[in-house]
């Protein structure tokens, strides 16, 4: 399992992660701290910072086991756990519950969570010492768990946006960790983490069929408890998200692409948390595109990143991971009315909207094909359908569409 060979992952280009960073600081990592942070300054007052202020911290964790990329081979690993009551705890890493709060809400419940964390070699997942081996049983519940950390100092609140993952609370070094309870283990994770010799991307693709949440198969990815022994290695999270969107994708990719086609063109959308995100489905043979705009960093079109039949796959550089957290609800769909179609993602991201992660791209589209498509007869009256529901004008999202030129181009070939 090479993740960073296959995806490329840790490799987006500057232009992705500056779209995605706060907008105050502008991921200068200096200028990151409560006191001038508004968004953290405003609910600060509300996080429980009384339950973190001795060096051993009682709660229980959603689960969440999170993995830095800085410093990657060597990265900081940990569990967090939450200031909140347990029944409310595993709520905290729920994507699919999340459409409904709003942004400062979902803030709150994030900052909620204290990390401990500790330096760890990534390769370490292969003969794990017994303090990573809890992390390991921490990451296979499916339930909240109730943890005691021993920390080497009193955490302190420094908020940090990630352009994948969500962000976290107080942190501080970790130097013991103990399960109060035994986890709630699924017999299919028991069974593909006792599978030495199964490759992780089988080993993903089995869990989600077998109804396993996302959340928690990118928990095993990154923890190091997928794949053959002699691979297994601990993955940032950012990076696990990614990776696990992309390998479901490519699984259901491979099932769609025999299906017969729709038979018509089909327009979706929904809009949750300053993010619109419209899908336009063409009677045509799988391809697929993402466009997005960000109306509060104008650019002359529209971000692209695509998958034709005359290109290779590859990683999509200018969308990042919002590129595979999309292309999978849409074959999600497809999988599920044994159909194949192409399909044309818009994205508008408006002013107002933070750095929470890419679950909401995946779930606002997930919500939007829940829905009962506007149909049209031709690609044009598609298009004027979208242009009503679309801020920048369609002719932009045109231009920038390398997929609705290609079909053009096909067509005249025809």
């Amino acid at each position: 399992m090479d993740l960073l060979h296959e995806y490329d992952i840790g490799k987006l280009e500057a232009k992705v992660e500056l779209r995605n960073f706060c907008p105050v600081c502008k991921g200068r990592l200096s200028e990151c701290r409560p006191a001038v942070c508004p968004f953290v300054k405003k609910l600060s007052m509300w996080i429980p910072m009384e339950r973190f202020q001795d060096r051993i911290v009682f709660g229980a964790s959603p689960p969440t086991v999170f993995v830095g990329e800085w410093g990657y081979p060597k990265v900081n690993v940990g569990p967090a756990v939450s200031a909140m009551e347990k029944d409310f705890a595993g709520l905290l890493d729920v994507h699919e519950k999340w459409l409904g709060f709003s942004i400062d809400e979902l803030l709150l419940m994030r900052l909620s969570l204290l990390h401990g964390k500790k330096r760890i070699g990534v390769t370490v997942a292969r003969m794990p010492s017994r303090f990573i081996e809890s992390f390991q049983e921490l990451a296979m519940s499916s339930t909240p768990v109730d943890t005691e950390m021993e920390l080497e100092s009193r955490p302190v609140l420094k908020p940090l946006f990630y352009v994948r993952e969500s962000p976290m609370g107080p942190s501080a070094p970790l130097l013991k960790m103990r399960l109060a309870e035994n986890p709630s283990v699924p017999r299919v994770v028991e069974k593909v983490i006792s599978d030495t010799d199964l490759k992780a991307e089988n080993a993903v693709v089995t869990m989600y069929r077998s109804g396993i949440r996302q959340e928690h198969i990118t928990r095993l990815l990154s923890i190091g408890l997928l794949g053959a022994r002699n691979e297994r290695k601990i993955v940032p999270t950012e990076w696990s998200i990614t990776a696990v969107d992309g390998m479901i994708g490519k699984a259901l990719r491979k099932e769609v692409m025999k299906y017969p086609l729709i038979n018509c063109y089909e327009v979706y959308g929904f809009e949750a948390l300053h993010n619109r995100v419209c899908i336009l489905l063409l009677p045509s043979r799988w391809m697929f595109e993402v466009l997005e705009y960000w109306h509060s960093m104008p650019s002359k079109l529209p971000y692209a990143d695509h998958e034709l039949p005359s290109f290779p796959d590859r990683y999509p550089e200018n969308i990042g991971g919002a590129y595979h957290a999309v292309r999978l609800p849409v074959l999600e769909h497809l999988s599920v009315r044994r159909r194949q179609a192409a399909a044309l993602v818009f994205i508008e991201v408006f002013p107002g909207w933070l750095p929470l992660g890419v679950w909401r791209l995946r779930e606002i589209s997930r919500k939007a094909l829940s829905m009962q498509p506007t149909k049209a007869g031709s690609l044009d009256e598609a298009l004027s359908l979208l242009s009503t529901r679309l801020k920048l004008p369609i002719e932009k999202w045109v231009r920038a569409s390398w997929l609705l030129d290609f079909l053009k181009n096909q067509t005249k070939l025809e």
